[in-house]
């Protein structure tokens, strides 16, 4: 891998229009994903604590496989949500997700999102192994 630090996209239109990416590889072999809310073909999906958490994972997970990787280099996770009643549904789209691998982990409980439909967001850090740093 090249020193370079590599950056991807999902190709959605928040990306260009607020500047940021999906993700992005550091040259040590560190993959940081942006946050992830439940999107489906570009629309929210309006389910509940656990299927959002689920799809907003999915949507994470999704931008690591584009690089090679899956949820089993997940090394850091951090949930947002917006009610505390949430934490146990979010907890355990985490769990079944995340189980084996136990990568670190946060769940914080923020005041909202861009959207009033949703209810949680993710971030995931994975780690390519063996690229030296």
């Amino acid at each position: 891998m090249s020193d370079a630090i590599r950056k991807i996209s999902s190709g959605t239109p928040w990306e260009d229009r607020f500047g940021y990416s999906r993700a992005v590889e550091l040259p040590n072999g560190l993959v940081l994903v942006s946050a992830c809310m439940s999107t489906v073909n570009g629309r929210i999906d309006e389910g509940g604590p656990y299927q959002q958490a689920v799809t907003a994972f999915g949507v994470a997970i999704k931008s690591l496989e584009s690089v090679g990787l899956g949820r089993q280099d997940v090394v850091r996770t951090r949930m947002y949500i917006s009610h505390a009643r949430d934490v146990d549904e979010v907890g355990r789209a985490h769990k079944e997700l995340f189980d084996d691998v136990r990568p670190a982990s946060s769940m914080l409980i923020v005041a909202g999102f861009v959207d009033p439909s949703l209810v949680v967001e993710v971030e995931v850090e994975a780690y390519r192994g063996g690229t030296g740093a």
